[in-house]
């Protein structure tokens, strides 16, 4: 058995992710805010025979990512793959940034994405192999910023960069760290006029899971493809 953990799984591209790897035959946790939600996602997804287990989980809060990962290791006893998609976006000026904002979108997009992983990985270290996906996005690419959501542009940022420095310390260790961006993708934050379909993200995203033992860590990827920090 192999046990994949998706934050922020109950819709859009994390729903899609959690949806691939239980069809590569992961037990697929779907975390979720709302546990009614995330409930109904996954009870769907077991009513096609694929095997998906609806967990409540907020990333800005500590107890409920500590319940997470009680839950997990006493009922599945492992965790093979952690995908940290959970992410909000928030529209404004950079010269007018709320700092009330700036934050509320980096504890998500950043700092809880870090929370998880950190609470994981000793279960991956248990097993000596594990990956961690980070879903972040073109617009975290410093080579690329501009004005748009400055808060989440930022964060991703972050996300990258929290990326690296875990990569960095677990290489060796068989546990691959990488960032992913799934592109311009329709879904409620993408917007209805994105180009790429919610499959299409997702399996960028499933790339990164995928990849070998030996296969790159520490890295900024869009459909297996690196792209410009």
């Amino acid at each position: 058995m192999r046990v994949g953990v998706v934050s922020g799984g109950n819709r859009g591209i994390g729903l899609a992710v959690v949806r691939g790897l239980a069809e590569d035959g992961f037990t697929a946790v779907l975390g979720s805010r709302d546990p009614d939600h995330g409930e109904k996602q996954a009870a769907r997804l077991r009513d096609e025979g694929l095997d998906v287990r609806a967990q409540q989980l907020d990333v800005t809060d500590q107890a409920s990512v500590d319940r997470l990962v009680y839950d997990v290791e006493a009922e599945l006893g492992r965790c093979d793959v952690l995908v940290n998609n959970a992410g909000i976006i928030r529209q404004a000026r950079a010269s007018e940034m709320d700092p009330a904002v700036a934050e509320e979108v980096w504890q998500t997009n950043a700092l809880g994405a870090w929370r998880l992983a950190v609470a994981l990985i000793p279960m991956m270290r248990r097993a000596g192999r594990g990956r961690i996906v980070n879903v972040s996005s073109g617009a975290g690419s410093l080579a690329s910023m501009g004005s748009y959501a400055p808060a989440y542009s930022v964060s991703k940022a972050a996300l990258n960069a929290i990326t690296r420095v875990l990569a960095a310390e677990l290489r060796g260790e068989g546990i691959l760290v990488n960032s992913v961006s799934p592109g311009w993708v329709a879904s409620d934050m993408g917007g209805a006029t994105a180009p790429r379909t919610l499959e299409q993200g997702a399996e960028s995203v499933l790339w990164a899971v995928r990849i070998p033992d030996d296969g790159p860590t520490g890295g900024f990827f869009e459909d297996g493809e690196p792209v410009p920090w």
